[in-house]
């Protein structure tokens, strides 16, 4: 984390043994539910000479591929569980939404399919081709200066129009959408030994980690964040969800100013471990999975790789690895830059 980050408490935190998290049932439930509004993303086992040479012939990688869902993202799923709930009244006002760009195109799309209409709130600094999308769904796209102020924004938003703000990783619907995921990839592939999960505001891990560990507690899940976006790892540090001063990564979709009560509390319960990567490991990964994989992703969705490449290789050595490639929303321009201007290369 940014030495100039400033941490501070989060308020409303739930302790943990008041949690209450999806059951298997309910996740079975919701994937039924979510029905083709959500695709059922494949699993590529990674078999090349490349891949033993830097994660060693022993490792088995397997990669859950959400950049083919809907939207170009995992998101689509705890936002549609969210937007299901809503009455008929409420999907006629509308719903909004704060987003640095994969939650905001989940919320278009979650808008369009359900009849609804979407005002999302962005920062200034969010990917282009991320804004375009959202509007070619027909979003209306409000920009403003950075992701705290995208949050005050949002909430005038809700009181001006009477909007449902749709949270971009927090409450028991979201996790229940994104442990939909978990339940594939559990079925998918058998017997993996460990599951390595990008973190941005925590939505995705809560509901993979809380979802995976009830149907194999002896599996292993690891959350990564970037570095200067560190939020979960620092809240796992302190025992309770912090909030950072400043996001500074390349990672825009796991740039989350603060982790949240709920998705926290899960987090926390099922998570084993916390690692971070930096911008050029993610640059690097983003170059070694279009070479070697063919899969062009944004550094969230390179994140993962990072971390078992960087972070977690020594302790996972051997072992059945599950990588969750979580989104490809990035223009062509961003994507060069990102690999040219930061790259390790694959060392």
């Amino acid at each position: 984390m940014p030495e100039n980050s400033v941490i501070k408490p989060v308020k409303d935190f739930i302790p943990m043994t008041d949690l209450n998290y999806p059951s298997i049932q309910e996740v079975k439930e919701a994937r039924e539910k979510l029905g083709d509004k959500v695709r059922h993303t494949p699993v590529w086992q990674w078999k090349s000479d490349v891949k033993d040479d830097i994660f060693d012939k022993e490792t088995e990688v397997f990669l859950k591929l959400e950049l083919f869902q809907f939207g170009g993202s995992f998101k689509a799923r705890g936002t549609l569980m969210n937007m299901f709930d809503l009455s008929k009244e409420q999907l006629e006002r509308g719903v909004t939404a704060v987003s640095a760009g994969n939650h905001a195109i989940s919320v278009a799309y979650g808008a369009k399919t359900l009849g609804s209409s979407a005002k999302v709130v962005m920062p200034e600094s969010a990917n282009a081709a991320k804004v375009a999308r959202c509007e070619s769904l027909g979003a209306e796209v409000v920009l403003v200066e950075n992701v705290h102020t995208a949050f005050e924004k949002v909430k005038e938003i809700e009181e001006a129009e009477g909007r449902y703000f749709i949270h971009p990783f927090e409450g028991p619907l979201t996790a229940l959408g994104t442990a939909t995921v978990g339940r594939e990839f559990y079925e998918q592939v058998e017997g993996l030994d460990a599951v390595i999960v990008p973190v941005g505001g925590g939505g995705l891990i809560a509901g993979i980690a809380s979802c995976m560990k009830q149907l194999n507690p002896d599996i292993q899940i690891f959350g990564v964040e970037p570095e200067g976006a560190a939020s979960m790892s620092r809240s796992f540090e302190n025992g309770k969800p912090e909030e950072i001063e400043k996001v500074d990564t390349i990672a825009d979709s796991l740039g989350a100013p603060h982790a949240a009560p709920y998705s926290f509390g899960l987090a926390h319960k099922f998570v084993d471990q916390m690692v971070t990567v930096t911008d050029a490991q993610m640059a690097s990964m983003m170059e070694l999975l279009f070479n070697d994989m063919k899969l062009a992703v944004e550094p969230a969705g390179a994140s993962a790789t990072a971390a078992l490449r960087y972070r977690l290789l020594s302790e996972l050595k051997g072992k059945r690895v599950g990588i969750i490639v979580c989104g490809t929303n990035i223009d062509l321009e961003t994507y060069y830059s990102n690999i040219t201007e930061n790259c390790l290369g694959n060392d």
